[in-house]
């Protein structure tokens, strides 16, 4: 039988000791853009993009539904990263790539 260290954690602080901890926790905060991307880049473009993931570099992958979309999305790239980005102590999307949806 094993002997207990002290009083039970609760779980949330548990996990959120371990990211701070393992350097994780800024990866999850800018993977916060992901479920919020509707509310940051307007009901419009939330309609006919889908953000997929971040690269460790900063790079956010987003499909889009048509050529026309991504063109005009990508001329709004540097309006989109500051809406992005607005949001303090998380790290910063660098580039958003763009990509035809399959």
């Amino acid at each position: 039988m094993t002997k207990r260290r002290g009083k039970p954690q609760k779980i949330g602080d548990t996990l959120a000791q371990f990211l701070g901890s393992s350097g994780l926790a800024a990866r999850v905060e800018q993977a916060g853009i992901i479920p919020e991307w509707p509310v940051l880049v307007g009901a419009q473009i939330a309609k006919v993009t889908e953000p997929h993931h971040i690269a460790r570099d900063g790079t956010l992958f987003v499909a889009v539904k048509t050529n026309a979309w991504m063109n005009e999305l990508s001329l709004m790239e540097p309006q989109l990263l500051s809406a992005l980005n607005a949001k303090e102590g998380r790290s910063r999307i660098v580039k958003i790539h763009w990509q035809l949806m399959r």
